[in-house]
């Protein structure tokens, strides 16, 4: 099926999907030792896991119809050095479905919830594509938490309003999927979001996700479009550290203009999902990123 979705820029897209220091100590107890423990907000239960130990924790939070699961690399090869968190955010996975906020608003008190559930301290958020808000609003709300933030494959055209045009494509678009929401999706992420290295079963992956996803938590992720993008970064008072692909121009100017800080990595030749599709260098290019943080 063919769909105005195709009409879409790149970058508009994934901005929608944006609305879309090591330490040496290693005094926490590993979460395998511990309870684990029930982590809900808003009525909503959340997916969880908790490994690695350390006085830092990286926190991971994924992207658009996907869940925990596209961590588990970096957990792996974190672990070992620091505390490590992946969710599934709630009308994801295997996360509770029975609230009716979708918002980044309502995202990021999830997050906030498990920081504080888990009493993690020194958090590095980690988020990808529509996440990056997520964790800007996250570390907003509780920056004596939070010390560093890296968004992963977002924040293409960070603080850009919606022109007409824009906004009339948007709205075409989630026409589109509200009519045939598995069709429209996966041919979009086929169309644009998969690069042509992109490994067939990781495809197969990710469209088995997107199928699976409740299209009308999908969809309202989509229409959260009023975020304030600028004031909430502005609000978190911290440094964005961006490792995107580098097959699509990232437009660094909102973050200049806005005089908020910022430090660009690039994933050669990968599509949407560079933790996954080239896991050692996105993760040489986090370790790098997370010595930043705090300079």
């Amino acid at each position: 099926m063919k769909s105005v979705i195709y009409f879409l820029p790149l970058s508009v897209f994934i901005c929608l999907q944006l609305s879309c220091n090591n330490s040496s100590t290693h005094s926490a107890v590993p979460a395998s030792l511990t309870e684990r423990t029930n982590i809900e907000d808003q009525g909503v239960r959340i997916d969880y896991n908790d490994s690695g130990k350390g006085d830092t924790t990286l926190l991971f939070v994924h992207g658009w119809c996907l869940n925990k699961g596209y961590w588990s690399e970096q957990e792996t090869f974190f672990g070992k050095n620091y505390r490590v968190v992946s969710v599934t955010l709630p009308g994801f996975g295997a996360s509770g479905k029975n609230r009716a906020d979708w918002t980044t608003v309502a995202y990021g008190r999830d997050i906030d919830t498990v920081m504080s559930r888990l009493g993690l301290k020194n958090v590095i958020l980690v988020g990808h594509s529509m996440a990056g808000n997520i964790i800007v609003e996250a570390a907003a709300n509780a920056p004596d938490r939070v010390i560093g933030l890296v968004g992963v494959d977002n924040f293409r055209g960070f603080g850009k309003p919606q022109d007409a045009q824009a906004k009339v494509d948007l709205a075409n678009a989630i026409l589109a999927l509200k009519v045939n929401f598995r069709g429209v999706a996966s041919d979009y992420f086929n169309q644009a979001l998969f690069y042509k290295t992109t490994d067939s079963n990781i495809r197969k992956r990710i469209l088995n996700d997107v199928a699976g996803s409740d299209p009308i938590i999908a969809i309202a992720c989509m229409e959260d479009t009023s975020y304030d993008d600028v004031g909430r970064l502005r609000a978190a008072n911290k440094r964005v550290f961006l490792i995107n692909s580098d097959v699509t121009p990232t437009d660094t100017t909102g973050f200049i203009l806005n005089k908020l800080p910022f430090e660009i990595r690039y994933v050669h030749a990968t599509g949407h999902f560079p933790m996954v599709e080239k896991p050692r260098e996105f993760d040489s290019l986090l370790r790098e990123t997370i010595a930043r943080v705090g300079r």
